[in-house]
């Protein structure tokens, strides 16, 4: 059974900083490319950032950029997402999905697994 287990979510002023980690079981983890999305209130679910299964290819939502950093660890089944100069804008939960495929993408119907999300809130 694939399991997506995020954490590191919380409550931040603007201009701060979180670490999100999302720990994976149940598959080859250095198989998949991982990806971060977040969906905010009233709003459809967005890509925010990839990373292909080795870690030597990113990419980021222009939003993002400069800001957000996603990185991995195969040897422990976690993939991260650094974000610093956070804004309120950013307020949303978080999710983070596997793709079975050696390349991230920014279409979520792509990923074949998904966690359950961790809330992220930026206060002005």
């Amino acid at each position: 059974q694939v399991q997506l287990v995020e954490s590191g979510g919380g409550l931040v002023q603007a201009g701060g900083s979180l670490r999100l980690s999302c720990a994976a079981s149940g598959l080859t983890f250095s198989t998949y490319a991982m990806g971060w999305f977040r969906q905010a209130p009233g709003k459809e679910r967005e890509f925010v950032a990839g990373i292909s299964w080795s870690g030597a290819r990113t990419s980021y939502a222009d939003s993002v950029k400069g800001r957000f950093t996603i990185s991995r660890d195969n040897a422990k089944n976690l993939v991260y997402l650094q974000m610093n100069s956070l804004k309120p804008e950013d307020t949303a939960v978080y999710y983070c999905a596997a793709d079975r495929s050696w390349v991230s993408t920014a279409q979520a119907y792509e990923y074949d697994y998904w966690g359950q999300g961790t809330q992220v809130t930026v206060s002005s």
